[in-house]
């Protein structure tokens, strides 16, 4: 949510960056929050002008009274009663108004950062760069699903059963390596100087809305029936939750967090869910980095941040690149993000596994988090990247790793997680 002083002020700034991220219909939000504002501002000055009357004349009348004035007492009793009634008035429409410019409010997308390429839609993102070779084997790569099943390890058909469409067992030595990725990026991400957490996995409303934009909501989170609860789509969630409301001392920053999680979409306008495959999913698990720090400090850790999944995944000798996002695919919130997506030499291109971005102090503001200065309390910058989302991290191993005898070598550093095994090989007929 952007600073009310920002489009009070600079509200030009604000409907320039509207159109960048081509969602001109929101336009006229800007006017009317400046209106609506103003009208608010208005009623408090009201309000106060009319309490400071209510308090003279309350003093007024105790003399009066002592004065045997009882008429002249009485009449200035009736006053403050008017003012009450002027005043309950006043609050009234002050807090429906209110309300009212928050709704508006939380729809203007966030200031995002001059370095963002202007696009319209994905189909835009830039390439920054490429980490190891997108390579193309000299013999065929089965499809990922297809593969898992010559190993053992997957059944969609029982999940269809069970849960449905969108979900899927993990079975043998492909399980293993599914949390044999989870618990490297986690050993990981400690090296880093990260703190490990496992949050909850549910979380309030007003929680999620302190974190991701109303269509976000919509489409990705699952709502508890009968309970202010929805399941997590991200551990970032929760984590960022974690700090709802708190004054945070400037000494005790950046706290720097890597938590683990399994998260649950709807996938809700997203291109359909894979009847066989494992790409897009209803339930998938996943470690997440998030960082709280100044807002002078963001962009150094964004650049941080990303570059440690990049680190990730090429210490298993994965091959990968960097897309920035331009301004039509960027969420909201979100000041600046890029992906991360590993090569498939199945298909002979790019798919996504991860996702940095810094949010400046839109959820901050939101969720009401503050850190401590010499200059008073002020809303810090929040930060979240995910260093890995299994099962998609699988595809990568399976299909960058995937021999010409139908086995599968595990990247060595994730070997200790497999009691020493070093290659999956099909199961036999």
């Amino acid at each position: 949510m952007i600073d009310i002083k920002l489009i009070r002020e600079n509200k030009e700034l604000v409907k320039e960056n509207i159109k960048k991220k081509f969602q001109d219909e929101k336009l006229p939000l800007v006017d009317e929050v400046v209106e609506l504002d103003q009208r608010i501002r208005e009623l408090k000055s009201n309000g106060d002008t009319l309490r400071q009357e209510r308090n003279a004349t309350s003093d007024e009348i105790g003399v009066l009274f002592r004065e045997k004035k009882v008429d002249e007492a009485n009449a200035k009793k009736q006053r403050v009663v008017e003012i009450n009634g002027q005043l309950e008035s006043i609050e009234k429409e002050e807090q429906e108004l209110s309300e009212t410019l928050k709704s508006k409010m939380m729809i203007i997308p966030q200031i995002i950062d001059d370095s963002v390429p202007i696009g319209k839609d994905d189909s835009e993102n830039v390439e920054i760069e490429k980490y190891g070779e997108p390579f193309v084997r000299d013999y065929e790569i089965p499809y990922h699903a297809d593969i898992c099943e010559a190993l053992g390890g997957l059944d969609k058909d029982s999940a269809g059963r069970t849960s449905g469409n969108g979900f899927y067992y993990l079975i043998g030595d492909i399980a293993r390596l599914h949390e044999a990725t989870i618990a490297y990026a986690r050993d990981f991400m400690i090296s880093k100087g990260f703190t490990y957490a496992i949050p909850p996995f549910m979380i309030r409303s007003d929680v999620v809305t302190g974190v991701m934009s109303f269509a976000e909501m919509d489409a990705m989170m699952y709502k508890i029936e009968g309970e202010d609860l929805y399941l997590i789509g991200t551990s970032e969630h929760s984590m960022i939750g974690k700090f709802k409301g708190q004054i945070i001392d400037e000494k005790e920053l950046p706290i720097a967090m890597t938590s683990y999680s399994p998260c649950f979409r709807k996938e809700v306008g997203a291109h359909g869910l894979e009847e066989r495959g494992l790409y897009r999913v209803h339930q998938f698990e996943k470690q997440e980095m998030v960082v709280l720090c100044k807002p002078e400090d963001a962009m150094e850790w964004y650049n941080k941040m990303w570059s440690y999944t990049v680190e990730f995944f090429r210490s298993m000798g994965l091959s990968v690149r960097t897309l920035e996002c331009c301004s039509g695919d960027l969420a909201d919130l979100k000041v600046k993000s890029c992906d991360v997506e590993a090569w498939s030499p199945r298909q002979q291109k790019y798919f996504e596994v991860g996702s940095c971005s810094t949010l400046g102090d839109a959820q901050a503001r939101r969720l009401g988090i503050r850190m401590k200065t010499e200059n008073g309390n002020q809303y810090l910058a929040t930060l979240n990247n995910t260093v890995i989302a299994s099962p998609r991290s699988l595809i990568a191993i399976l299909e960058q790793c995937y021999q010409s005898d139908g086995s599968v070598v595990i990247p060595e550093v994730l070997r200790p997680y497999m009691g020493g095994l070093e290659v999956i090989k099909p199961k036999q007929k």
